[in-house]
């Protein structure tokens, strides 16, 4: 079944067009220099234009539908020991996974030193541990690819800060010096490692900014080579085949002393530059940004506050990650309470089309918590953290103005966070996690799946133990010959889990009311359930998507949400009225 909703197209600017919005764009960010890096800007993308070839032309068709549904994992996430890995990912999406996701997001695969990836030494290669470019632009002709654009930080072993320590052009003026005096009380930090980095350069020891780790050094963009360099560098990725951009760590990007250094108008302008840069020399190129931060923060990405009658789509992200969903669904799910999800669902603004959100669960990184502040009271914050510990987690912290540390993350996979309810481990560990998995494979946006939530993965303490980071806990190597023997072994959770989860793929793809663009309604139902209506579709179609996010059996009163004869797509069968539903059964129910 096809959805009936008119495709909405990427946006496509014309020269003309382009070089008034990045004239704009520039002033915001460089004011009197804005002439000057205009015209190196359009010398960049004059030469890039023939490189790009076929992807200045508009892609045809819409830019998402409800077939849209991603992959996340690490190009080494499937080791056998005698292929490069990124072939093993390769014939794993292939084999296993065959039309199961329409996009996978290969996490950097870059020359790197540290956090995994996440401190790239050079942009512009493969990892040679991974493969080649060639294995990435094979997966591009299958999946629409994501990339990161790691634009904040760049690793101390980058030839950039090499340049920087010699005093050579071009890394010498890439980064940012402070004396180690500066008051840097008000920035905002997602670490508690110290903000300012000694370093040994041949003009002497120098303090630098390092948001993250000592190992990632912030670029300065105040100079707008560094700009240029990383439109060059997002350019060289869409030309390798990527149709997605992730910007990572991007609401940290503008530094101004004496301001909290996040979110700042001049990254929102950088954004919007991207954006614009993407829309004129690659039309149907999408950029999402990654911000864990709280929701109302996040938002601010789509740039809805900008929209105007006369423009078509919001000219920033196309997507955000919706980092409120992972930690607001643990506490669902183990509390056994729905309202307080139920209500920020519906505190959720409509979206104009052109932009929507990217749902997901887990991810390489932790399941943060920042996203929570204003939705839950502290003890219930407390409460959440506490049982994490108990499941095999642990929590990383972050430094405040005051002084003092707080949350910003838990680690622990999310197969392993949602074990048990606060009671303790339970029976039902398997079916509380397959009911988050279709829970947010439902809502509004696009779903991405981390691939250890596929594999129900365990928390990987000699991870930890070997890379001495906390993060390493949901980062598993798997080798191929063990997964493979999970996945075709009867009554494991690994193998119980992946053929749950490709059927349920399977089915959701194949439904109209999953657009991204259909509407969501949270409907009024006890706190021990949630029900969400998609739709009505221009056709009149809607669905009806209901948990029992308890570990009790729960009534249900369908004829008090609405009326009709409904068919069960999860199960395959119609629905005849049931008085109750069981622990954390889920339901996606269709009129026929």
């Amino acid at each position: 079944m096809s959805s009936t909703f008119p495709p909405t197209t990427g946006r496509h600017l014309d020269e003309d067009t382009f070089i008034a919005l990045a004239a704009e764009r520039l002033a915001e960010i460089y004011g009197p220099r804005t002439d000057e890096v205009l015209r190196r800007l359009l010398t960049l993308l004059s030469h890039q234009s023939s490189a790009l070839g076929d992807t200045s032309t508009p892609r045809a068709g819409a830019l998402w539908s409800e077939r849209d549904q991603w992959l996340i994992t690490y190009g080494d996430s499937l080791l056998d020991g005698e292929r490069p890995p990124l072939e093993v990912l390769d014939d794993f999406l292939e084999t296993r996974l065959d039309s199961t996701f329409s996009g996978v997001h290969v996490l950097p695969f870059f020359p790197w030193s540290s956090d995994d990836g996440f401190s790239v030494i050079h942009y512009r290669e493969v990892n040679p541990a991974l493969g080649d470019w060639s294995h990435i632009r094979h997966l591009a002709n299958h999946h629409d690819l994501m990339v990161d654009l790691v634009i904040n930080h760049v690793s101390r072993e980058s030839l950039w800060f090499v340049d920087y320590l010699a005093g050579s052009q071009p890394g010498r003026d890439y980064f940012i010096e402070m004396e180690p005096d500066t008051d840097l009380s008000a920035v905002t930090r997602p670490r508690n490692t110290p903000l300012l980095v000694p370093v040994s350069t041949r003009r002497g020891t120098r303090h630098v900014w390092a948001t993250f780790s000592d190992d990632q050094i912030d670029l300065n963009f105040a100079n707008p080579d560094v700009l240029l360099e990383f439109i060059g560098i997002l350019l060289y990725y869409i030309e390798q085949g990527a149709r997605i951009i992730r910007l990572d760590a991007i609401a940290y990007l503008w530094k101004d002393v004496g301001t909290s250094c996040i979110h700042l108008p001049q990254t929102h302008a950088v954004v919007r530059l991207l954006r614009a840069v993407a829309d004129f020399m690659a039309p149907g190129t999408l950029l999402v940004t990654e911000t864990n931060v709280p929701h109302r923060e996040n938002l601010s990405y789509l740039g809805l506050e900008r929209l105007d009658s006369q423009q078509e789509m919001p000219d920033e992200a196309h997507l955000i990650y919706q980092f409120t969903l992972p930690p607001l669904l643990v506490h669902t799910l183990t509390s056994g309470e729905a309202a307080t999800l139920a209500g920020w669902l519906k505190s959720l603004p409509a979206l104009p089309p052109g932009c929507s959100y990217l749902n997901f669960t887990a991810s390489h990184d932790g399941i943060g918590v920042r996203a929570l502040e204003g939705l839950l009271p502290e003890h219930e914050v407390e409460t959440l953290l506490e049982l994490m510990h108990r499941f095999g987690g642990f929590v990383s912290m972050k430094a405040n103005p005051d002084g003092k540390d707080s949350p910003y993350e838990i680690n622990i996979t999310y197969f392993e966070a949602l074990k048990g309810t606060r009671r303790g481990p339970d029976p039902w560990q398997v079916e509380r996690f397959l009911c988050s998995q279709h829970l947010m494979m439902a809502l509004q946006g696009i779903p991405a799946l981390y691939l250890h939530s596929l594999t129900a993965t365990l928390n990987d303490h000699e991870g930890i133990e070997r890379s001495g980071r906390l993060r390493s806990i949901n980062r598993r190597r798997w080798q191929k010959e063990e997964l493979d023997e999970l996945l075709d072994s009867r009554n494991t959770p690994t193998r119980e889990v992946f053929l749950a989860l490709k059927r349920r793929l399977a089915i959701r793809r194949s439904e109209p009311c999953f657009h991204p663009e259909a509407p969501q309604r949270v409907l009024d139902t006890p706190d021990t359930l949630l029900a969400i209506e998609r739709g009505p579709l221009p056709n009149g179609r809607r669905l009806l998507a209901i948990y029992n996010v308890t570990d009790k059996r729960q009534p249900l009163d369908l004829e008090a949400l609405s009326d009709g004869s409904w068919f069960d797509l999860l199960e395959d069968v119609p629905w005849e009225t049931v008085k109750e539903l069981r622990p954390y059964r889920s339901l996606w129910l269709v009129l026929r």
